[in-house]
């Protein structure tokens, strides 16, 4: 299905109507970043979006696809084709391969159905548990003729197709072990699945498909480490505690995180979380969001925001009650992880994880047991990004926000250098 990108369009009938994003949000059903989102082309015009601006505007859908920005890229096409550009045809504009891949997964919500459940099925068949760890997995392995080795110094996992070795690393956590063995166990035993889904999902280059089919086994290896039915039912019952979760199912701190984010299964929703993951310079190589938080494409996160904050205490969980501009609020945990290398010379790499979710979800969350989330006044104003926040106050801005006006007053110097309008 093609996605529908009419930022011009939505921005044109916003102005019309002579709406603010916020109002125009609202009326929509959707939080004020995710239009800022839309209106500039960072993400396609939902199906929802497109259903509301008919039922609450009486607009004609048609205009979102006939438009002359559509017209225009056909005729740039067109004229690409021209022989004269044979030897230096200009790329177009198109996402990256790693790109198109983070996309495909944020607009499943994270959830594939078919891959989750075939991951279920395998767990229950080899009674995968904390204390056990990879050894049903090897075992099963080993009696269909491959040999599972650990040795030092080497990858994370190596398969040789040849032999049927497979081979993890010898220092890395047993949690990480397990995962890599559950992953190769996805790649040779549900090719046929993993093809199915890439064909469905119809990816530009084969690099993108490749990355995908990784992606894939990746969620495979980490829904037979925490089969869906039982880390559910366990998430519910232990009210979300993540060091538990992670001592009950074998797996690391990230692991169970990431994890609770693709709790969307219909019929057996868990609740709906958003998931972050990013590096000690604030770049987010790792994000998802099942609530309406959603987080900027390109740059850094809020600086407001207690993720950054957990660098500076290690091995603890930060809480956080945040509002965003568009006035939902949030409780956000946050905590550091570290990938140790496995021996003194080895580079450790350092990470700071993000759970949250709306503050509505809160009481089942062990977290929030002491938090006043009743109180408007507790929670702290955040934003996603700089460039798409429209927060005027804020002393910890960047860069002015995208289509504000600026004032300069040569004989004032606040926190700013300039007031937004």
């Amino acid at each position: 299905m093609r996605k529908l990108y009419a930022g011009a369009k939505l921005r044109e009938l916003r102005m019309r109507l002579g709406l603010t994003q916020k109002a125009f949000a609202a009326k929509l059903g959707i939080s004020l970043p995710y239009l800022n989102q839309m209106e500039h082309n960072h993400r396609p015009v939902s199906t929802a979006v497109v259903l509301a601006l008919a039922s609450e505007f009486g607009f004609d859908v048609t205009e979102l696809s006939a438009g002359d920005a559509e017209r225009m890229v056909s005729d740039m096409r067109e004229a690409l084709a021209d022989p004269v550009f044979a030897e230096t045809t200009p790329p177009l504009l198109r996402p990256s391969p790693w790109e198109e891949v983070r996309d495909f997964f944020h607009y499943c919500d994270n959830y594939i159905d078919a891959v989750d459940r075939a991951a279920e099925r395998l767990a229950s068949r080899f009674g995968i548990g904390a204390r056990e760890g990879a050894a049903p997995v090897a075992a099963w392995l080993e009696s269909r003729g491959y040999s599972v080795t650990l040795a030092e110094g080497g990858p994370l996992r190596r398969y040789d197709p040849a032999t049927r070795a497979i081979t993890l690393d010898a220092d890395s956590p047993g949690a990480t072990r397990h995962f890599q063995l559950l992953h190769q166990v996805a790649l040779l035993t549900q090719g046929d699945l993993l093809d199915a889904t890439l064909d469905l999902a119809r990816f530009q280059t084969e690099t993108a498909r490749a990355i995908a089919r990784t992606g894939l086994a990746n969620y495979f290896a980490g829904a037979a480490l925490m089969p869906y039915g039982p880390f559910l039912e366990a998430a519910q019952g232990l009210r979300h505690d993540l060091e538990r979760l992670a001592a009950r199912f074998g797996a690391s701190i990230e692991q169970v995180a990431q994890r609770l984010s693709t709790l969307q299964r219909p019929g057996a929703k868990g609740i709906p979380f958003f998931f972050v993951r990013v590096d000690r310079a604030g770049t987010i190589t790792k994000r998802h969001s099942a609530t309406r938080l959603q987080f900027a494409r390109f740059g850094g996160a809020c600086p407001l925001w207690n993720v950054h904050r957990a660098f500076e205490t290690p091995g603890q969980f930060l809480r956080q009650l945040a509002e965003t501009p568009d006035g939902a609020r949030y409780l956000c945990l946050a905590r550091d992880v570290t990938k140790p290398g496995g021996s003194f010379h080895a580079p450790v790499r350092r990470f700071a994880i993000a759970l949250g979710c709306e503050v509505g979800h809160a009481g089942a969350l062990v977290y929030a047991d002491d938090l006043d989330t009743g109180n408007a006044a507790a929670f702290e104003p955040i934003g996603i990004s700089c460039r798409i926040c429209e927060r005027r106050d804020c002393h910890q801005r960047a860069v002015p926000p995208l289509e504000r006006a600026l004032e300069v007053d040569p004989n004032t110097r606040g926190t700013l250098p300039y007031r937004v309008l």
